[in-house]
């Protein structure tokens, strides 16, 4: 057989060249050349699913919601938004040793346990004893799971037609490679290429395919960026390696919201789902202390109680330090101006500390009040009611805005037993509660004045 022609394009301008040169003679960009292949003429052949394409009307497709399929864990269907879609392809990325593998592996045992669902396990950075030696630690039920280690693209994809199986893992997308290219698995062209043929795959077969994607030194997913684009939906898996808990975000998701949260805690056992968060990430002290407030944040449908700790001291610099660990810096910056120029309290000579306990990232304008008030307990040091719990939104005018999903934060602030609330006037419930004292406010001048 006549091998495919190779030619070299450019990342920037789509041109395409005969050899790689160091620089694209079309748009002068170093170093975007990748290696490609030519456009072959489309095949004869009918391709996995059997049928040839054909046109039809808009109006004549059933719009009914894609089926679903549990992938054994609720954490991770949660973030899926609601299950696994027949067909769809979900890319999966996080730091190494972070317990991908682990994530996918016990999903799979735990979906297949009652033989109701055919899955395949596709790995090419462990051999098969390795894997059977994980599952034997994790306990997990392995009777049904079906396993393939193979690197090359064409066999994986013909051996997982003949088998049609309705999940399959690939681990990883990185360790693949084609023989129709001359390049090392990995590159940005192997990449592409090996994950556009698991693509057609699972949409011509209906198959639900995850690809454990590796990461670079500064978390971006190694790789094209058009990988990210070609899949249904992107997973990320963060957390401290050395920690305990481990936390799934979506950041594309075609068939779900993104903003979902999946939360586990990683045990001799493997991963365990830790269906209430707010008790995992609450750390109550044994006697109030300064510069700690509890808010109440919200990922996706979940309200999550969560601590705002911030320290204000003096600093011994010319230009003192603004440090955040899971909040914007930006964002504490301009909230430390308004709190000067609205609130009569200047914090320019000090080193200001802000932190989210928990290693949660605090994406949402809700938490601004707290990390005013948490701000001005430290440099006060005086500390605020252990029953407390703050959220709103702060404006440059200095008004205190109202937040989604009031009532939810409330109730979710009154069930751990918090009995004192300070929200925006708007996020008042309309029927007075039983259970929590809920003050509302519209000024900053308004909350620093009720602590």
């Amino acid at each position: 057989m006549k091998s495919p022609k190779r030619l070299y394009q450019c990342e920037q301008c789509g041109a395409q060249q005969p050899k790689w040169t160091g620089q694209c003679p079309d748009c002068g960009t170093w170093n975007a050349l990748v290696e490609a292949l030519a456009a072959a003429a489309p095949p004869r052949h009918i391709s996995y699913s059997g049928e040839a394409p054909r046109i039809v009307a808009l109006a004549d497709v059933n719009p009914a919601e894609a089926p679903r399929m549990g992938s054994g864990l609720s954490e991770l269907d949660r973030v899926l938004g609601g299950g696994l879609v027949e067909g769809s392809v979900v890319l999966l990325g996080g730091d190494p040793g972070i317990g991908k593998s682990t994530l996918l592996l016990q999903s799979l045992a735990l979906s297949t346990g009652s033989g109701k669902v055919k899955a395949l396990y596709v790995s090419g950075e462990e051999s098969s004893s390795q894997i059977a030696l994980r599952a034997e630690r994790l306990k997990l039920p392995t009777g049904h799971l079906r396993l393939l280690t193979e690197t090359e693209i064409e066999r994986v994809l013909a051996l997982a037609n003949a088998e049609r199986p309705r999940v399959m893992v690939i681990d990883s997308i990185q360790t693949l490679y084609t023989s129709a290219l001359q390049s090392a698995p990995g590159s940005v062209a192997q990449v592409r290429e090996c994950a556009a043929q698991l693509v057609r795959f699972a949409k011509a077969t209906q198959t639900a395919v995850y690809l454990i994607g590796h990461v670079t030194k500064d978390g971006a997913l190694a790789g094209p960026r058009v990988l990210e684009h070609m899949v249904d939906a992107v997973l990320y898996f963060e957390g401290e390696v050395g920690g305990r808990y481990r936390l799934v975000r979506a950041f594309k998701n075609r068939f779900g919201a993104v903003n979902e949260l999946g939360v586990f805690a990683m045990t001799d056992g493997g991963l365990k789902e830790v269906t209430n968060p707010s008790a995992m990430l609450l750390s109550r002290h044994d006697e109030p202390v300064p510069g700690s407030v509890v808010m109440v944040t919200r990922e996706g449908t979940r309200p999550m109680l969560v601590e705002v700790q911030a320290l204000v001291d003096p600093s011994a610099l010319g230009n003192p330090r603004r440090v955040t660990v899971g909040l914007d810096q930006n964002r504490l910056s301009m909230l430390l101006a308004v709190l000067h120029r609205h609130g009569g309290i200047a914090t320019s000579g000090c080193d200001v500390f802000a932190n989210i306990v928990g290693g949660v990232r605090l994406t949402e304008t809700g938490g601004d009040l707290a990390i005013v008030m948490a701000v001005l307990s430290s440099l006060r040091d005086r500390p605020l009611a252990s029953d407390l719990v703050v959220f709103g939104e702060i404006g440059l005018a200095g008004e205190v805005r109202p937040v989604q999903g009031g009532p939810e934060r409330l109730r979710e602030a009154a069930k751990h037993g918090f009995k004192r609330a300070i929200v925006p006037r708007a996020n008042l419930p309309k029927t007075p509660a039983t259970d929590i004292d809920v003050i509302g406010i519209t000024r900053l001048s308004e909350a620093l004045s009720e602590i």
